[in-house]
């Protein structure tokens, strides 16, 4: 699999995608990851990837610009046009600053826009009137040209001819992770995580999402923090990566359930001792056992899962006798 991801903090991927079950992904040929660095696409001396917000408010918000020039170069765009995808002669290409993203969810009914974006659309008549003011002209930049007032320091993209990547957003607004969301992501076999930060990103750039996550209800500093959780829960799905041909099957949330209770040596510690069904070697109990106590685990502190849990006649009973 291919992981990139892109952000203003590349370097916070250092410590995480190098050491322990990532590393090793890796080192097996499993990942290949890349961090990319959202500045490497900005054309000032200060590589400015965020400004003041239209409308006023707090905080600085992510440019457009950069996201999608960048965007654009990794996954190798040109993108597909589905009007001329039906045309006679196959599949047609759109040039980059005509970007169309590979699928535009649907706005809200009665809403306009000329752009489509996965978190909803909005007929708010102040934005509407704010997205219609242009841009201001780029000191740096004459009419026609766009080169670079510093050139780009990080890595060239490394698989621009490859498959095009799902492009991943992480924001608040979004689908909430979960397991089954995870192993759809491992089924892929590109992802770029595109990662906020500041006060959120302009919402003309999530028309470039295939996929947007919210890892809860809560606030990070940055969406490099939750990407790195994504990435992390996506590759110990992926065949090879855990010790264990089945390691990822029996984990909390892969059946639906909490995972039952883990012991190791020594059987007795400061007077609390192993369940002795665990010690028996009678592979069918420590089965019934283990089904048992993430039933009664799962019960007891997340009964919400409990609603999506195909069960059987002897778990219905189980949890009956729960009370």
């Amino acid at each position: 699999m291919i992981i990139e991801t892109l952000s203003t903090f590349p370097g916070m991927y250092d410590s995480v995608m190098g050491a322990s079950m990532m590393r090793r992904a890796q080192d097996k040929g499993i990942l290949d990851f890349t961090a990319y660095d959202l500045r490497d696409w900005t054309y000032d001396r200060h590589r400015t990837t965020d400004d003041d917000p239209y409308g006023g408010g707090a905080g600085l918000v992510m440019k457009c610009e950069p996201l999608f020039e960048a965007v654009e170069a990794i996954a190798g765009m040109g993108v597909e046009d589905p009007a001329s995808a039906e045309e006679p002669g196959g599949r047609g290409a759109r040039p980059p600053s005509e970007f169309t993203p590979r699928v535009l969810p649907r706005c809200a009914q009665g809403a306009t826009r000329e752009w489509n974006s996965p978190v909803g659309c909005s007929t708010e008549r102040g934005l509407s009137e704010r997205l219609d003011v242009p841009p201001a002209p780029r000191a740096d930049e004459s009419a026609g040209s766009r080169t670079p007032a510093c050139a780009p320091t990080g890595p060239a993209p490394r698989h621009a001819d490859g498959p095009r990547p799902t492009v991943v957003f992480l924001a608040p607004q979004g689908r909430r992770f979960d397991d089954a969301l995870a192993s759809e992501l491992a089924a892929e076999e590109r992802l770029l995580f595109v990662c906020g930060h500041y006060e959120g990103i302009d919402e003309r750039a999530y028309a470039l999402a295939d996929v947007v996550i919210s890892l809860g209800d809560y606030v990070l500093t940055s969406g490099e923090l939750a990407s790195m959780v994504v990435i992390d829960a996506v590759v110990r799905k992926l065949p090879g990566v855990l010790g264990a041909a089945d390691g990822a099957a029996d984990e909390s949330f892969a059946s639906g359930l909490l995972e039952y209770p883990q012991y190791t040596r020594p059987a007795v510690f400061r007077g609390a001792e192993v369940p002795a069904v665990l010690l028996s070697g009678d592979h069918g109990a420590v089965a019934r056992w283990r089904r048992e106590q993430s039933l009664a685990r799962t019960a007891a502190l997340r009964p919400d899962l409990l609603e999506g849990v195909p069960l059987t006649p002897d778990d219905r009973k189980f949890l009956e006798n729960l009370g």
